[in-house]
């Protein structure tokens, strides 16, 4: 397989690059354009512009495939709009967001190139700069935005959404939508306590909500109102055909990415 990118300034995109060959037959395109917001760890500030360069993008690697003959496009998607869709309602800015990722998902699915739909959870790895970003704030002992505790959400390690994307690179899976998510959703506060643990925070601090006004000089409003957006529960379906997560537990995503830095 020879494989195409757009996307390839942000994590998930280099982390692709590194397998533009392997030894699946077929070529693919594979567009992250916009990833880099899709995680949590970013306090909102990657959402600016989402929407006009996402759409952008993406109308750029619909014409790269049917410039390079590509016979297939996997396009990346967010699973959290599972729930918008499911019925939790959003207000703006997050509305105009979600409207921008399901506006590109009917494009590349209505457009003149064969394409499947990959919606990844909100990435998480050790090639994430925000991730070193709170490492640091933990060990500073400042406290961090964790939303309501109840709120459940999909994460992903970033290995786990590359061969995710990989394995959706099929001619059978064009016109069909999946997911890729490391399992049923769990909330920011404990997968974000758990990586303070594992930095050396044994209680780190938690802005609370009553703090919203306040907390809005550093934090986006997007970032809080993805914190509270609850995912359904369970594993939402189809998965890619013939992909399991190996991070499949937050706790070994989150060891392997201590383990590698470590390293």
């Amino acid at each position: 397989m020879t494989i195409t990118l757009t996307g390839t300034t942000s994590e998930l995109g280099a982390l692709l690059a590194r397998h533009r060959s392997t030894s699946a037959t077929g070529n693919v395109h594979i567009n992250v354009a916009g990833q880099r917001a899709n995680t949590l760890l970013h306090d909102g500030h990657a959402w600016r512009n989402f929407a006009r360069t996402t759409l952008v993008a993406t109308r750029r690697a619909l014409r790269s495939v049917e410039k390079l003959h590509e016979p297939l496009l996997v396009h990346a998607s967010f699973a959290f709009v599972h729930a918008v869709e499911d019925g939790s309602p959003v207000k703006e800015p997050l509305r105009s967001i979600v409207d921008a990722i399901l506006e590109c998902e009917a494009m590349v699915l209505s457009g003149p190139v064969p394409t499947c739909v990959v919606r990844l959870g909100y990435l998480y790895g050790p090639h994430s700069v925000d991730l070193r970003a709170y490492r640091k704030a933990f060990r500073l002992g400042r406290p961090y935005w964790s939303g309501p505790s109840r709120a459940r959400q999909y994460d992903l390690h970033q290995f786990d959404a590359v061969s995710a994307l990989l394995a959706a690179g099929k001619a059978r899976n064009a016109g069909k939508t999946f997911y890729a998510v490391a399992g049923p959703p769990v909330p920011f506060e404990r997968f974000m306590d758990a990586f303070a643990h594992r930095v050396g925070r044994r209680n780190p601090l938690h802005l609370p909500l009553l703090s919203r006004p306040l907390a809005k000089v550093i934090i986006r409003e997007e970032h809080m109102q993805q914190t509270a957006l609850s995912m359904p529960p369970g594993v939402p379906n189809p998965r890619v055909p013939g992909w399991k997560p190996k991070y499949a537990a937050y706790g070994t995503g989150l060891d392997q990415v201590i383990e590698s830095w470590n390293d």
